[in-house]
């Protein structure tokens, strides 16, 4: 039986030592996403290889003594649920920290950054040129939305005054109109008044 945990261990690691020499391919070939099922994966992997059935049984080996078909199901079951209860929780570690998104996002960011011909950014080694190199690009771009903000409130002012304007000439007309009606009609008044007492009788 120890032959046989032996054995079953070297296998493991055999698994394991292949499977983690054929990550840089796989991460050539698979998304983030599918690459982070593939770490997890080989992470138990080299868990289960670490735990092998030999070990499990010479830590209780009294017990492997009397039992030994109990003491391989209890191995079994104790790596099935831990395998398992991992898995879960990377589970929910992926849904709670939306990484598939990210994962997806990185790749098309990636595939982007293939088609463009300037070179990705890369620090100095200088802390105020680096900060310089990253924060003139934004203050510029910011200054060029400030500025055409401007333009337009001045041009949207510009506007507003000369409707002032055309409204104070409206009313500057409407005025005088007022001024020559009221004109008019006290002529008119006048000369009414006269052609009356014209027409009055002499006492």
């Amino acid at each position: 039986m120890a032959a046989a945990g032996g054995e079953e261990s070297a296998g493991s690691e055999g698994r394991v030592s292949g499977g983690s020499s054929s990550l840089p391919a796989v991460e050539q070939e698979l998304g983030r996403g599918q690459l982070f099922n593939t770490v997890v994966d080989t992470f138990l992997e080299k868990l289960v290889a670490a735990g092998s059935y030999q070990r499990f049984a010479n830590c209780y080996h009294r017990f492997y003594k009397l039992q030994p078909e109990m003491t391989r199901s209890i191995y079994d079951q104790f790596i099935s649920q831990l395998q398992t209860s991992i898995r879960e929780e990377m589970r929910e570690i992926k849904e709670e920290g939306n990484l598939e998104e990210l994962f997806a996002a990185m790749d098309t960011t990636v595939e982007e950054a293939k088609n463009r011909d300037e070179p990705a950014w890369r620090p100095s080694g200088i802390p105020e040129e680096d900060i310089r190199s990253g924060m003139v690009p934004y203050l510029l771009k910011h200054q060029a939305y400030l500025r055409k903000a401007l333009k337009e409130k001045e041009e949207e002012n510009r506007k507003l005054a000369e409707s002032v304007l055309a409204g104070r000439e409206k009313i500057s007309e409407l005025q005088q109109r007022i001024q020559s009606h009221k004109q008019a009609w006290q002529a008119i008044s006048k000369e009414q008044r006269e052609l009356i007492m014209t027409f009055k009788e002499p006492e």
